[in-house]
């Protein structure tokens, strides 16, 4: 940490942020004692700025603590607290990206969520991570045996089952009324088709080559397929070939989360070798979930700095609205809508934002005539596993709240977020029987397709 007359820690930095490549293959990075000293030097930080008491639970109760604490400074805050920080941290991003001045290039090197990263590797590496998260994040294995189809309805009907959701929390420690993802035995994979890609013409505009591969991810395939779907047919509708990548794995941000870096790495070698492939043949790369955007844009570059096929990946993979935005600037969005949409409360999800793309959801949906977007940028709550977990769901429901009371106070004919699962939480805050729709559904029927 600078001195306190240090003028240039003071200050903050002015420059752009830059993200350093995590060291995660060093074996100093799982040194427990080395990770408490980073840990006391950056929360020290945090105390003396707290630009950031607003974003998520885990600064609040870090300066709690310290309050609470004999001399009100961190060096009498039980180191227990330390670890309770770690597990509040969702890596949502925003404190790097919005908040701190101390962010690389600055002196201080400040990155809070990679700390909060690399502490939960070490407890992962510790054997300190319980069966439950190990299983809430093996997305691919649970949607696998869940969207077979007479386990599909088994799987849906137990998770709208007050009786066994009891069960569920004495048992996995997964709160009761939290919403649990449905699943789809009809999953996007057996949805698809990919018999355009033959017959329609790629046009390049801009970055965009006009050939697109869907990366499907876990939650699309089998839980919500109807927004790919819908992003196929608008693709369509526009004259873009699309297709679904010829297979997918979790892109591995449930195991980030988790601190689990091998199984992050397992799932690159799976991914990556098809993507790449994918760009190499001319294809852009889509996926509709902006956590996994943001995995092969952000995280797999930073853990793997010097693999040319990842930062192939991290150049040709685009949001839906970032993608379909290009296309617009080059004239070739189609704007022949049939259906007007009304007022819609949209919500932008975290991971999103962090991406540094600008509002292109709400640019692109208010193309459609009568059309009025009301945008909430805040945190929903839900933030991957977080929400469903008996320890977190009512922090994660505090979190969401301001998000849901926007809605509700707005009256819209539609709300909805990028993210589904952000949706379905800020549909858990309302007290009203309405269900969100996603930004892609909303285009496809103002298409009218």
């Amino acid at each position: 940490m600078a001195a306190p007359g240090d003028e240039r820690g003071r200050e903050g930095s002015l420059e752009a942020p830059t993200r350093h490549p995590l060291a995660w293959r060093d074996p100093a990075f799982y040194d427990q004692g080395s990770v408490l000293k980073e840990l006391e030097r950056v929360f020290d930080i945090c105390h003396g700025c707290r630009r950031c008491f607003s974003l998520c639970n885990a600064f609040p109760l870090l300066f709690d603590a310290i309050d609470a604490s004999p001399s009100m400074e961190l060096e009498s805050v039980d180191k227990k607290v330390y670890w309770q920080v770690v597990d509040n941290c969702y890596l949502c991003d925003m404190c790097y990206m919005t908040k701190c001045p101390y962010v690389p290039p600055h002196p201080w090197n400040v990155d809070f969520p990679h700390l909060m990263l690399r502490a939960k590797a070490v407890k992962f590496k510790n054997g300190e991570t319980s069966v439950r998260d190990k299983i809430l994040s093996s997305t691919d294995t649970v949607g696998m045996l869940a969207g077979i189809p007479v386990v599909t309805q088994a799987v849906n009907a137990a998770n709208r089952s007050k009786p066994i959701r009891q069960v569920m929390e004495k048992v996995l420690g997964v709160h009761p009324d939290a919403k649990l993802p449905e699943y789809h035995s009809d999953t996007l994979r057996r949805r698809a088709r990919n018999d355009d890609i033959a017959v329609m013409t790629p046009v390049t505009a801009g970055r965009t080559r006009g050939n697109v591969a869907l990366f499907a991810t876990c939650y699309g395939n089998y839980n919500e397929p109807q927004v790919g779907e819908d992003l196929m047919a608008i693709l369509r509708h526009n004259g873009v070939p699309v297709m679904l990548a010829e297979k997918e794995r979790c892109c591995g941000m449930p195991k980030l989360e988790l601190g689990d870096l091998e199984a992050v790495a397992r799932a690159k070698e799976e991914n990556i070798p098809v993507l790449a492939r994918l760009v190499d043949q001319g294809f852009d790369i889509i996926a509709p979930v902006p956590s996994c955007v943001l995995m092969f844009k952000q995280e797999l570059p930073l853990m793997f700095p010097e693999d040319t096929q990842v930062a192939k990946v991290r150049d040709a993979i685009f949001d839906p609205f970032e993608y379909l935005w290009l296309r617009h600037k080059h004239g070739l969005l189609k704007t022949d809508f049939k259906n007007r949409l009304g007022k819609i409360a949209y919500h932008v999800p975290c991971h999103l934002r962090v991406q540094n793309l600008g509002l292109k959801t709400r640019d692109i949906l208010s193309l459609v005539p009568d059309t009025q977007i009301e945008t909430i940028e805040r945190c929903s709550g839900h933030n991957g596993t977080y929400a469903v977990k008996t320890e977190f769901h009512e922090i994660s429901m505090k979190i969401g709240r301001p998000v849901a009371t926007r809605v509700a106070a707005m009256g819209a004919d539609h709300y909805g977020s990028d993210c589904p699962m952000a949706g379905h939480q800020i549909e858990n805050g309302l007290e009203q029987d309405k269900t969100p729709e996603h930004p892609l559904s909303l285009l496809r029927f103002a298409y009218g397709i």
